[in-house]
């Protein structure tokens, strides 16, 4: 099972994002509502994907990033970035912090699917999930 952890302070936009990943046949899905809850759920270890929005209050998906990819535990952990912003300054800067894929509000479904298999691989479905 393929444990992925989203963040968005927004409680709808998790659910949105929850039912898309169990729609595409992915489980194992837990959510946080800022950078710092969600920082404190990756240093227990076992997850294999972030998922973060990037303008949170307390701590941007930006900084979360960044604190991730200083973390040598947490270096190598697949990260897609999922924003209503999606200027080119913005995107760059998320690249060269170590972002894996980017995503822009609104999303469809089968574009967001993709991304996410994309950076976990087909292994990660359930049964049943598409591949």
């Amino acid at each position: 099972m393929t444990r992925i952890l989203v963040v968005d302070d927004s409680p709808t936009m998790r659910r949105i994002i929850a039912t898309n990943l169990k729609s595409a046949g992915f489980d194992g899905i837990d959510e946080a509502a800022n950078g710092r809850v969600a920082l404190t759920k990756l240093h227990k270890g076992g997850v294999d994907l972030l998922i973060v929005d990037s303008a949170m209050p307390e701590m941007t998906g930006l900084e979360l990033l960044r604190a991730v990819r200083s973390a040598p535990s947490l270096r190598d952990l697949p990260v897609l970035m999922i924003t209503g912003v999606g200027t080119e300054e913005d995107i760059r800067e998320a690249l060269e912090s170590g972002v894996n894929a980017y995503i822009i509000k609104p999303f469809d479904a089968v574009t967001f699917a993709e991304k996410v298999r994309d950076l976990v691989g087909p292994r990660a479905t359930a049964p049943g999930g598409r591949p």
